[in-house]
Order: C-alpha cells, then sequence, then structure tokens
C-alpha cells in the first residue's frame, strides 16, 4: 500500500512540475508576444513595411504588421473586414474609406511624398533647352507644368523641340507616363494637378469645369496606350532604361533608391513647379490598427526609418535628402495644387480613360 501511495504521490508531483513548465512557458510568450495586425497598404511601402529594421522597431514595439499591396483607389472595392488598417497613398481614397467603414476623427497622415518626374539626361536636358524645364543641379530640376500643357494641347513631338536630333531615343509624341488614374493614386493625382493648372489655378469642382478639363486630360492619358497599374513597376522599368524617358512618380522611389547606395548618372529629378503632395493616410479599421498609425506617426526610430524609405515625416524636413544633387530637402518653389472631391477626381479619370 505504501508503495502505490508512493507512486501515486510520484506521478501527481510529475505532473504537477508539468504544469508548472507549461504555465511558466506561457507567461514567457506573453511577455515578448506581438499582436499581429493586418492591413492593406499602397505598393509603394512594400519595402517598407518588409524592411528588416522596421520589422524589428516594429516589434519591440509589440506588433507584427501582414500587409497586401492593392492599387489605392482599387482598396474602394475591397471586403477589408477582419483587417485592422487600410494605408492609400493619398487622403481623397481614404475618406472613401472611412465613410464605408464609419471610420470617425482625424485620419492620421503619418508621412508623404510629393510626386516627381524622373527623366533621362537627354531628355532634361532637351526640356531646358526649349524653355520647358529648369535645371539647377546636375541631377535636379524644375518642370513648367504650364509649359508642359502646353505642349500637350498641342501634340508637340520631340523632333520639334531643338536639340532632341542628337538623341536617337528622343522620338515621337511628348509626355509623361503615368499610372492608370482610375486604379492608381498616383495617374489620379497626375489628373489633380494638370486639372488644377489648365483651370487657371483653381480647383476643378464643377460639371462645367470637369467638361472643359477633358479634351486635356484626355490627350495626356490617351497617347500613353496601355498602363501600368503601380508606380513600382513604372519607377523599375525606367532604373532599367525601359519605357518612356519622362516617367510620373513618387519621390519616395526615387529617395529610397539612393539611400541604397545607386546614383545613376543618367537619371535627373524635375519637380513639377505644381504637384500634389501624396499624403499617405491611414483609415484604421480596429484599435490596433490606431494604435499602429499613432506609432508610424510618432514613433522616433520609425520616423528615421521613414526617411531612409524616402518618405518626409509630418512636420520634419531635417535629414531629408541633406546631401547630394538628386532631391530638394525643401519643397520651395513647388506649389501644392489641392486635390478635387472623390467624386469629382474619379470622373476626371473614367473621361480621361475615355
Amino acid at each position: 500500500m505504501r508503495r502505490i501511495i508512493g507512486i501515486v504521490l510520484a506521478v501527481l508531483l510529475i505532473g504537477g512540475v508539468v504544469v508548472a513548465v507549461a504555465a511558466g512557458r506561457d507567461t514567457g510568450d506573453k511577455s515578448t508576444a506581438t499582436k499581429t495586425v493586418r492591413g492593406v497598404i499602397g505598393s509603394e511601402k512594400a519595402e517598407f513595411f518588409a524592411d528588416p529594421d522596421v520589422v524589428k522597431a516594429l516589434t519591440a514595439k509589440g506588433f507584427t504588421v501582414k500587409a497586401e499591396t492593392s492599387g489605392s483607389w482599387a482598396m474602394e472595392g475591397l471586403d477589408l473586414e477582419g483587417y485592422d488598417f487600410a494605408l492609400p497613398s493619398s487622403q481623397a481614397p481614404a475618406v472613401e474609406l472611412a465613410a464605408k467603414y464609419k471610420v470617425s476623427g482625424t485620419l492620421p497622415r503619418p508621412f508623404y511624398s510629393p510626386l516627381v518626374v524622373v527623366a533621362h539626361k537627354s531628355a532634361a536636358e532637351v526640356l531646358a533647352g526649349n524653355g520647358l524645364a529648369t535645371l539647377d543641379a546636375e541631377h535636379r530640376g524644375m518642370l513648367r507644368m504650364a509649359a508642359y500643357l502646353d505642349a500637350a494641347r498641342e501634340d508637340r513631338t520631340w523632333q520639334q523641340l531643338k536639340g532632341a536630333a542628337k538623341y536617337g531615343e528622343l522620338s515621337g509624341t511628348l509626355y509623361l507616363a503615368s499610372t492608370d488614374p482610375e486604379s492608381s493614386n498616383s495617374g489620379a493625382l497626375y489628373l489633380a494637378a494638370a486639372s488644377y493648372v489648365g483651370n487657371g489655378g483653381k480647383v476643378v469642382a464643377s460639371e462645367a469645369e470637369v467638361g472643359k478639363a477633358t479634351p486635356l486630360l484626355r490627350k495626356l492619358i490617351s497617347v500613353q496606350g496601355a498602363q501600368q497599374t503601380s508606380t513600382d513597376a513604372a519607377f523599375r522599368d525606367f532604373v532599367s532604361g525601359a519605357g518612356n524617358p519622362l516617367v510620373l512618380v513618387y519621390e519616395s522611389q526615387v529617395a529610397s533608391l539612393l539611400a541604397d547606395g545607386q546614383q545613376p548618372d543618367d537619371l535627373v529629378v524635375l519637380y513639377p513647379d505644381t504637384t500634389v503632395n501624396s499624403d499617405h493616410t491611414v483609415v484604421p479599421l480596429t484599435e490596433n490598427g490606431q494604435a499602429l498609425a499613432e506609432l508610424l506617426s510618432t514613433d522616433p526610430e520609425l520616423r528615421k526609418l521613414e526617411v531612409r524609405h524616402g518618405f518626409r515625416p509630418q512636420g520634419a524636413a531635417a535629414g531629408f535628402a541633406s546631401a547630394g544633387t538628386y532631391l530638394k530637402q525643401q519643397l520651395t518653389g513647388v506649389r501644392q495644387a489641392p486635390v478635387p472631391t472623390s467624386t469629382v477626381l474619379h470622373e476626371l479619370a473614367r473621361r480621361a480613360r475615355g
């Protein structure tokens, strides 16, 4: 009997130890656990969220982000039930998503990036020689939007510009390659800036103004043929030497390229003298999504990493593009065009596509 009791006590003791170890492991896991936050983001932010340093910084704050990419305007058609946040590339689609999912309050805008034109040196020099651009550094200048739009109205070709004949790659109609404005944020913002300049420095709002802007916008889009749906693809094509000699992209993409140690000698960054900032805007769908948005806006380490990936954190120009001849640290001389309402911008895109 004593032996039986001893065996039972031993079993119970062993069981108690096992339970204690399991509980200890469970407690240990909770102390280092992260909250998994699911979101849909614009493709231009994919590299940021995949960066091991960003992953580490977020983990230190208790978050693991699982992000899927989508065109910013295409997000409106997605079912985001079960997601914690959406992060389109501008405020207009974010406002639409907030209304759809009944998100109230001010939407966080942790960082932004202006639209710029990347040009091959030959193209930039020809534009400057014909009054369509000015160059203030070896790899940087300004695109004169009004002059460019006049050239577009007249269907100007590269061959009609003085100095272009010596460059075999400059032929055909002069145009900026942009993304599809019906699905991509940068393409839609291009129409916002062009319609603003074409409307005499006034945001397009009425049906009459939409009708007046349509012929010009249709020319800007129809000359391009098939368009990319992502600025990532368009920028990669440009850097590889393929595609059009003038491509509309985000400044952040150029800054990220430079931060990786690449300094293409054939690259010139032209800031349109009237452009639109892409305000990357978070739509928090849950409390975890809201907490992530606050981290992106306030955490010093994440803000440094945002700069490294080419984004401009709100309220901080210091440290951005502090050296080099490609980018502007301060956006002096660059006018910001107001963006039409989402309804108007969708209509401009629809009509521009014909």
